[in-house]
């Protein structure tokens, strides 16, 4: 009589594997640009990183510390024209803007560093805002931030998504 061979093993090291990957994934999600992350994978799924005509959606960021008066949430002469300009850019072609804080600087005499990012971005929204985008088609991000973290600065970034208009030909 011939003994059989259990391959019970098989389902345990998929697992140990498929683990073992998603360790990897989370990892690399954590150290890489979230922005470019989730516009490549996005792009890979089918998402709108690319628009239907092959026009690829537009990044920019901007360093907050550069556009806001020191230690407050009041944008500079310049990058509000910047801002409205953006916003007119993307009113003009029906394009969806997300507003995205990653980072935090430190705290002034009026807010804590939690407050100062989150008003640094509502702001710049709003700048957005003036330039024609109705409402509907502002989204802002703002992550956690762990208290523990040291405050190295606060990194803003906006993407415009073609709109409707945009993706005809």
């Amino acid at each position: 009589m011939k003994a059989q061979v259990s391959q019970r093993w098989v389902l345990s090291f998929a697992d140990l594997s498929l683990l073992l990957l998603a360790f990897f994934v989370m990892l690399q999600a954590q150290t890489a640009d979230r922005m470019k992350l989730t516009a490549s994978l996005r792009g890979a799924f089918g998402g709108q990183g690319q628009g239907g005509n092959g026009s690829a959606m537009t990044v920019q960021g901007f360093a907050a510390g550069q556009m806001f008066e020191a230690g407050e949430a009041i944008l500079r002469p310049a990058a509000r024209q910047r801002l409205q300009a953006i916003g007119a850019d993307a009113a003009r072609t029906g394009a969806r803007v997300i507003v995205a804080s990653q980072g935090r600087d430190g705290q002034s005499a009026r807010l804590d560093a939690w407050e100062l990012s989150a008003a640094r971005t509502t702001a710049v929204a709003r700048a957005i805002r003036t330039g024609g985008v109705a409402d509907a088609m502002i989204e802002i991000s703002i992550p956690p931030m762990r208290a523990s973290e040291p405050a190295k600065g606060q990194r803003i970034s906006v993407q415009q998504f073609p709109g409707k208009a945009a993706r005809r030909p």
